[in-house]
C-alpha cells in the first residue's frame, strides 16, 4: 500500500538514496530540504527557526535526516559550536515533530525515523559536541515513543561512518578510507544504500513492533572488542 512519507533532508546522502528507494517502491515522498531533491520538493531549512515547513494533513512516515560532524577537542569547542549543533539535531527535531505531529496522528499507524550516531554509546575522542546532542536526541525518540504511542511509532539509527558527502572530508583519500574500516570488526564502513534500507524497514509495517528503539548499525563498532 502507498504511503505519504516526509523527508526532512533528501538533496543527498542516506536521505536522497531513501527517497529513491521509496519512489521506486510506489510511495509518495515529499523532500524538505535547502537544496532541491527528489519527489515533492519544497525548501526547508531545518537550522532555521524561521523556515516554514509545508506538510500535508496526513503523514505516514517522517524521517528527519539533517545532521553534523563537528569533530574538535573539547578545549577547542566555542559556544557557537555547541549551540550549532543543538540546533540541528536537537531543536531542528523537535520543531519539525510538533508541527508533524497533528498528519502523523491521522494515519493512525505513523512512523518517525531520527539518526544518532554511535558515539553516543561509545566514548570517542573529539565527538562531545555532536554526541551530547544527539544523546538528546535519543532521549527524546524514547519519550515519545511512550508519548506517541500506539498510533505513532518513534525509532532512531546509530550508524558509525557512513560513505555520504557529509562524511568525506574524513574520507577523502583511499588511505583514510582503509584506517576507517580497520577501526571496525567487521572492516568496512557503512553506505548510504544500507541505511536507506534500515530506514525504510522501519517505516514499513514489517517493524509494526518496534518503538521506541536506537538501532546501532555500525560494523560492530560499538559493541565488539577484537583481541
Amino acid at each position: 500500500m502507498s504511503k505519504t512519507i516526509v523527508i526532512i533532508g533528501g538533496s543527498s546522502g542516506i536521505s536522497a538514496a531513501l527517497a529513491d528507494r521509496l519512489l521506486a517502491e510506489g510511495h509518495r515522498v515529499l523532500t524538505r530540504c535547502r537544496r532541491e531533491g527528489p519527489g515533492e520538493w519544497a525548501p526547508f531549512d531545518a537550522a532555521d527557526e524561521a523556515s516554514e515547513l509545508v506538510l500535508p494533513d496526513h503523514i505516514d512516515g517522517l524521517v528527519y535526516a539533517p545532521g553534523s560532524i563537528n569533530l574538535k577537542p573539547f578545549k577547542g569547542l566555542r559556544p557557537n559550536d555547541w549551540q550549532s549543533d543543538w540546533n540541528i539535531n536537537v531543536m531542528g527535531a523537535v520543531r519539525v515533530l510538533q508541527r508533524a505531529e497533528k498528519a502523523l496522528l491521522a494515519s493512525g499507524s505513523g512512523s518517525v525515523v531520527l539518526f544518532s550516531t554511535v558515539a553516543v554509546g561509545t566514548g570517542m575522542p573529539y565527538h562531545a559536541s555532536v554526541a551530547a546532542s544527539k544523546g538528546a536526541l535519543e532521549g527524546l525518540c524514547r519519550s515519545l515513543a511512550a508519548e506517541w504511542a500506539p498510533k505513532i511509532r518513534v525509532n532512531a539509527i546509530a550508524p558509525s561512518i557512513t560513505d555520504t558527502p557529509m562524511a568525506q572530508r574524513l574520507l577523502s583519500s583511499p588511505e583514510k578510507k582503509d584506517n576507517s574500516k580497520q577501526r571496525h570488526p567487521l572492516q568496512r564502513i557503512g553506505s548510504e544504500e544500507e541505511l536507506a534500507g534500515l530506514s525504510s524497514f522501519l517505516l514499513s509495517e514489517a517493524a509494526a513492533g518496534l518503538t521506541g528503539q536506537i538501532l546501532r548499525p555500525d560494523n560492530g563498532l560499538g559493541s565488539l572488542r577484537l583481541l
